[in-house]
């Protein structure tokens, strides 16, 4: 992909269950951007979102046990021995890819070490975020404030990492809480952290897994508070003061 600081291979990452309807267009639009390669992570689905995905010019992969963590993981280390950057979407259509450049290029400038789409700080489609959504962002972001002493307004899957950085966190979480591991471990390593506003619009077929079911959406609520305690505990709190977070337009 090319960039004003020079040429970096940028890899997609697309973690999928029952996305058939979305896919197709979502990776014509992905591509559009210039990106090197994407790779769908067929996380057991039942319909014909991995067909679907290779007819649009994807790699897919399979990783059959559930868990959005786990596919996360399966997509890095699926892509292409001489990526340079990874950048996470949903692969329900709601992140819109065109901006992809802006996220990736800090990255490739070497602005920050860690760079993630905020949708509350964006402009939002009428319903493509639920209330419930709404409050987690903000919930967690009081208690990254508290515990590390950073600012996130969102939980966003739509970021971007060197590879080579993303692989040194050590990752473990398995599901819903992998985006929050990820914020914390950049936190607590004392890695540059940059939060940009971008434009979030409705899913473009399926069903949600967590926001359209009460009964996934505590799980999920679950995993994720239960993750930040661990985690809070686990990470080394002596380098969290070196981290910072910069928002644009934020004063």
């Amino acid at each position: 992909m090319q960039f004003p600081s020079g040429n970096q291979v940028v890899s997609i990452v697309l973690p999928c269950l029952n996305e058939e309807e979305a896919i197709g267009p979502l990776i014509a639009e992905i591509l559009a951007e210039g990106v090197d390669e994407i790779v769908v992570v067929d996380n057991g689905s039942t319909d014909r979102t991995a067909e679907v995905a290779r007819q649009a010019g994807a790699r897919v992969v399979s990783q059959p046990v559930r868990g959005y963590g786990r596919a996360c993981a399966t997509g890095v280390a699926a892509v292409r021995d001489d990526c340079d950057i990874i950048c996470f979407l949903d692969g329900d259509g709601s992140d819109i890819p065109a901006f992809i450049p802006l996220i990736t290029s800090k990255v490739a400038a070497l602005e920050a070490d860690f760079v993630m789409g905020s949708r509350l700080r964006g402009k939002r489609e009428a319903g493509s975020m639920t209330p419930q959504q709404l409050v987690a962002g903000h919930i967690a972001g009081l208690l990254m404030k508290a515990a590390y002493g950073v600012s996130f307004t969102d939980m966003s899957p739509f970021r971007a990492m060197q590879r080579k950085r993303l692989i040194g966190l050590g990752m473990t979480e398995a599901t819903y809480g992998w985006n929050l591991e990820m914020q914390m471990r950049v936190a607590a390593g004392g890695l540059r952290i940059l939060e940009l506003p971008v434009d979030h619009r409705c899913r473009r077929g399926g069903v949600s897994k967590v926001s359209g079911n009460v009964v996934a959406g505590l799980s999920a609520a679950w995993k994720i508070a239960t993750t930040f305690l661990r985690l809070w505990w686990s990470l080394d709190r002596k380098s969290v003061q070196k981290s910072a977070v910069t928002s644009v337009g934020r004063e």
